[in-house]
């Protein structure tokens, strides 16, 4: 039997010479070489420049299953915000997911790319009028109330003859995540209506004097980067807690409960993460096992993985430009930085390069992976790279599907890169490099 302890987290499952963090099509070829979706990264970096982001198609698909296996009575939803572009959308629909989107552009990116509009969630803490206005039109599934104007808004946006299916965003009261600025689920931060001082019931009052809206279940996301189970069965707990005052107070018996996502990845070697297949066993059972305390019927449970599906099959490859040396430290300088990857000046994260494209005969020696950027923070990794290292190498860079990219900028006008996609030998392009003309052409003054 498995027990809570060993339930809460899992490692990645081992692989040849240092690649669990890899997607799991990743080879050696040769020494040196490192391929995934059978087509070499070095060569990918040639065809298509550096930096350049590669995304693992068959690691998506896998991932998307696998969270389907493990729910199969729950709906899944793809959390767009980790990455999103075309293909991912169209990825996640032929997988059989749904998508929760947080404003306009990632909807409208969705629906014209042919994503039934119906099997999307819009949610966000400050959700503004254009964002309800497209969500109303395109006709998306539900919106999930973050605060009370919203409700008032909404109502009025609909008019007396319109109907909209909506969920309440609860704070639990639950403190889990990475970092203090990925935790949601707490009293201290922006996001829900919180549970313990009222708020979000009478929202749901409010929400039932609307004959407009209507309220499908609840819905609370406790953070990011979480790699314990206990976190989720204790908000499955409070949640059910507060589905029972409601049936007490209102007659209202609601049929949803969406736990948000939050899935904590690896992106060391060694790291923890969060096994979809025990996350679900425990909170089903959590589920079960509350809802016949309290004489409730088990609502239709909702999650939204994001990173966890994103993130393990994107790879970032760079160009060494300058090795430096100042008394025992070692700075390798790449082609990009903190404009296509944020997350390590953030929230402190690193990552865990490796040197591709020829042979390695050099012992391996500590160095800092910085960034091109002037900013001091502009720091990729604390990583062991072969003593010999030098400019005009590739690195690349394992975990880099999720908030890369979606969080990249024009900072110091340089262009964010390419998404590559790979997939059965084949190499192709899905999302093409900004360039200065780009740039420039938002540029109206004089």
């Amino acid at each position: 039997m498995t027990t809570l302890h060993e339930a809460a987290v899992t490692t990645a499952p081992a692989a040849p010479a240092g690649l669990s963090v890899w997607p799991a099509s990743a080879t050696e070829p040769h020494p040196g070489d490192l391929a995934v979706g059978g087509v070499p990264l070095a060569e990918v970096a040639d065809r298509f420049g550096t930096p350049v982001y590669v995304l693992d198609e068959g690691e998506v698909r896998e991932r998307c299953r696998t969270y389907r296996q493990a729910f199969p009575d729950a709906e899944v939803l793809y959390a767009a915000k980790a990455f999103l572009c075309r293909a991912m959308v169209r990825w996640t629909d032929e997988e059989g997911l749904g998508l929760d989107v947080c404003s306009a552009g990632e909807l409208e990116l969705a629906v014209t790319a042919g994503f039934p509009p119906e099997r999307i969630v819009l949610h966000g803490n400050a959700k503004s009028p254009r964002d309800l206005e497209t969500a109303l039109r395109l006709g998306v599934g539900r919106i999930v109330i973050d605060s009370p104007v919203e409700i008032a808004r909404l109502a009025a946006a609909l008019g007396p003859d319109g109907r909209q299916q909506v969920l309440v965003r609860v704070v639990p009261g639950v403190a889990a995540g990475g970092h203090e600025k990925i935790r949601t689920g707490t009293e201290d931060q922006q996001f829900g209506l919180s549970l313990s001082d009222g708020h979000a019931q009478h929202a749901i009052a409010r929400i039932l004097d609307q004959p407009q809206l209507h309220l499908m279940g609840l819905h609370c996301h406790l953070g990011s980067q979480i790699t314990s189970v206990k976190p989720y069965v204790t908000a499955v707990r409070r949640m059910v807690g507060l589905l029972a005052r409601l049936r007490d107070q209102h007659g209202l018996v609601l049929p949803e409960l969406d736990l948000g996502g939050g899935h904590g990845i690896a992106y060391r070697p060694g790291e923890p993460a969060l096994d979809p297949a025990v996350l679900a066993r425990r909170v089903r059972a959590e589920l079960i096992a509350a809802c016949a305390a309290s004489g409730l019927p088990v609502p239709r449970l909702i999650i939204e993985p994001g990173r966890a599906i994103a993130g393990p099959a994107g790879i970032a490859v760079y160009h060494v430009l300058a090795v430096k040396r100042t008394g025992d430290h070692t700075f390798v300088a790449v082609d990009g930085g903190m404009s296509d990857n944020p997350r390590p000046a953030l929230y402190g994260v690193r990552y865990a390069p490796r040197l591709i494209g020829r042979p390695v005969t050099a012992p391996l020696a500590p160095v800092t992976v910085v960034g091109r950027h002037c900013e001091a923070g502009d720091v990729l990794a604390e990583a062991e790279l072969p003593a010999d290292v030098h400019p005009g190498d590739l690195l690349a860079v394992p975990v880099a599907g999720a908030y890369q990219l979606a969080m990249a900028s024009a900072y110091n006008l340089v262009g964010r890169p390419p998404v590559v996609a790979v997939h059965a030998g084949r190499a192709r392009l899905l999302v093409r490099r900004e360039s200065l003309a780009d740039l420039s052409s938002r540029d109206v003054g004089v």
